[in-house]
């Protein structure tokens, strides 16, 4: 038998911490309504404009009706939570647990702290109806390159995926069309899944365009639904009727 001790320690237990840190984030995150993950930098300071344009993203969307989902810590993270934050929607903060301490931001009204990246990445992705891309690091690139294969291969439903801050954004574009899809790597449909702006009104309106689309075609499905059971019900009724 495995000692109480050896168990907490082997791969088995670390299933177990996964499952219970996913269940307690889909239990927490399901009634949020609609969301947008905004992602970036955590080093930028209050004073650079791509955090007060972070705020001013989040205060819009918030005003809107949609939640705002960020990593919780600082820099654009807490730029974005700090603007959503008392606006009308939810201000989440999906916090990591690091070797080196994160501060979760306090413009929060859900907090919630993951042990594993790829937990987080999930709740990020699974409650989002657009990415919103801040300059940044590793983490903000990883992010973003995430959600483009995951469009691209179809395992998720395709969304706006913007990148706020031309300039800043410009080598990478630039590399992705001249060399990347040059040589054949990715399709020239690829790079559509891609908008880049400098303007918060657009990032807004590309949100809610995309939001209009999904209401229209969830109402559609309904209607789907509902004239299937209508028919399996009403082969019921003529099959109970020539019994």
């Amino acid at each position: 038998m495995i000692a109480v001790d050896d168990f907490k320690t082997s791969e088995a237990w670390r299933v177990f911490r996964i499952q219970a840190e996913l269940i307690d984030g889909i239990e927490v995150m399901r009634g949020v309504g609609p969301a947008v993950t905004i992602f970036g930098s955590a080093r930028l300071k209050p004073e650079s404009p791509y955090y007060q344009a972070a705020y001013n993203v989040g205060e819009e969307l918030s005003r809107q009706g949609f939640s705002v989902i960020t990593g919780g810590g600082p820099g654009v993270m807490e730029a974005a939570n700090r603007g959503a934050f008392g606006k009308g929607g939810k201000s989440i903060g999906l916090n990591i647990a690091l070797p080196f301490e994160q501060v979760a931001n306090r413009y929060q009204d859900i907090t919630l702290t993951f042990r594993y990246f790829f937990v987080r990445k999930l709740i990020f992705a699974k409650y989002a109806e657009a990415f919103i891309i801040f300059p940044g690091g590793f983490g903000t690139m990883d992010e973003l390159f995430e959600a483009l294969t995951l469009i691209q291969t179809n395992k998720m439903q395709r969304f706006p995926v913007i990148l706020f801050g031309s300039e800043y954004w410009s080598g990478l574009m630039t590399w992705l069309e001249e060399r990347v899809r040059e040589e054949g790597c990715i399709g020239p449909e690829d790079l559509h899944i891609l908008s880049v702006t400098d303007d918060i009104q657009e990032v807004v309106r590309l949100v809610l365009d995309h939001w209009q689309v999904r209401l229209r075609e969830k109402e559609q499905a309904k209607i789907r639904k509902h004239e299937i059971s209508r028919s399996l019900l009403h082969s019921a009724e003529d099959s109970f009727r020539e019994m």
